[in-house]
């Protein structure tokens, strides 16, 4: 489904990735684990558009991405959940889920998905009319994840979806990750410095280490490597 080919992206002068090269396969949860400053929020933001590749090939679906704008990248069916959850904080609840449909015109797939994330989240239904700025942080970022279904993504891009949260919140996003993938065979790429709890919902899983892949392999393979388990998972 989608594929980076020795991709290079620079901020300026500075190197972020050099020459990373990854495969997410349909139906699938992969990881992107790795240290702060590794690179794993801008191998993100690179395949959304948002700081394109200087060098290198992204490809979805067979079709090349890397010159596309981000929110033609959208409407392929890519959809990003940004690290620090990034909603629209004087908007309403729904209004906030009505700007992830934004680019959609059928109503009832709309009002479907609605309530699909409704069900997802009760809260978010009893808050519907509640500015998203007075949500707790949990709920804001059950809110962006809603936000970003609403666009019905093929490839659902997670940048730090338990970043700030309280365990037992953390657990649960985790939970509702797992059963997205499963009812709606949504294809995710997560990005986790938890990478215990990423591990044990993803299929497969990538180590990045100052913008370059380290190791890949299953994800209970790496939970059994010995280095990863020393320097990801505190073992």
């Amino acid at each position: 489904m989608l594929e980076l080919r020795q991709v290079e992206t620079w901020y300026g002068n500075i190197q972020a990735l050099k020459g990373i090269s990854i495969k997410v396969r349909p139906g699938e949860i992969i990881t992107l684990i790795g240290a702060n400053g590794a690179g794993k929020s801008t191998t993100l933001m690179s395949i959304s558009g948002l700081v394109p590749p200087r060098r290198g090939e992204i490809l979805f679906e067979g079709q090349p991405i890397h010159t596309r704008t981000p929110d033609a990248i959208v409407a392929l069916g890519i959809c990003q959940v940004p690290e620090g959850r990034h909603i629209f904080p004087q908007l309403t609840v729904a209004e906030n889920l009505d700007m992830g449909a934004f680019l959609r015109r059928d109503r009832s797939g709309i009002k479907n998905d609605l309530d699909y994330v409704f069900d997802l989240f009760p809260i978010l239904a009893d808050r519907r009319h509640q500015p998203g700025g007075t949500l707790s942080g949990g709920e804001q970022q059950m809110l962006a994840i809603s936000r970003a279904l609403m666009a019905r993504p093929k490839l659902l891009l997670l940048d730090e979806p338990s970043l700030g949260l309280a365990p037992m919140m953390v657990r649960l996003i985790f939970q509702i990750i797992r059963k997205i993938n499963l009812e709606n065979e949504t294809t995710i790429f997560l990005v986790e410095q938890n990478a215990h709890m990423a591990l044990q919902v993803a299929h497969r899983g990538y180590v990045l280490e100052n913008g370059r892949i380290l190791m890949e392999g299953t994800s209970e393979k790496l939970l059994h490597n010995e280095a990863v388990r020393q320097a990801y998972l505190g073992l």
